[in-house]
């Protein structure tokens, strides 16, 4: 089948090249993260702790998920013992959200397994090409 003039390869493809990639950082990322979270989890986890505090909207925002996934999210977390929810004094209606107080301390710890997860995810690569890999995804971000 050609594809503009060309032959159409699925291993040539950006879609099935991505998926491939995900594939093996979410095995690398399983085999790593402590607590059983989901790479969606740790995501929510990190942003929250980088803000300090914000709401379930905004930490929504900062991390490209809708409402309903980052309301899973948080109830998941906080069954975790994770993040607290409580109500904003100013606005009864809004949710504000903080890292639980006895989970604050395995922060740093949970940053370096997140710095650990990208190294192992990158590692086929040079530093040359890491760098470049990353600047080129966000582009795409």
């Amino acid at each position: 089948m050609e594809e503009n003039g060309g032959t159409y390869r699925l291993d040539d493809q950006v879609g099935y090249l991505m998926r491939l990639a995900n594939q093996r950082h979410s095995a690398l990322f399983q085999e790593v993260v402590p607590w059983d979270l989901t790479p969606t989890q740790f995501a929510a986890l990190m942003k929250l702790a980088e803000l300090g505090e914000c709401s379930q909207n905004e930490l929504g925002r900062r991390t490209a998920m809708d409402v309903a996934t980052i309301k899973g999210v948080v109830e998941r977390l906080r069954k975790k013992g994770l993040v607290d929810v409580d109500s904003d004094p100013k606005d009864k209606r809004r949710a504000v959200l903080s890292i639980a107080k006895g989970s604050i301390a395995a922060i740093p710890e949970l940053m370096e397994v997140g710095r650990k997860i990208s190294s192992l995810t990158l590692s086929p690569l040079s530093a040359a090409e890491q760098k470049s890999f990353l600047k080129l995804l966000k582009k795409l971000g």
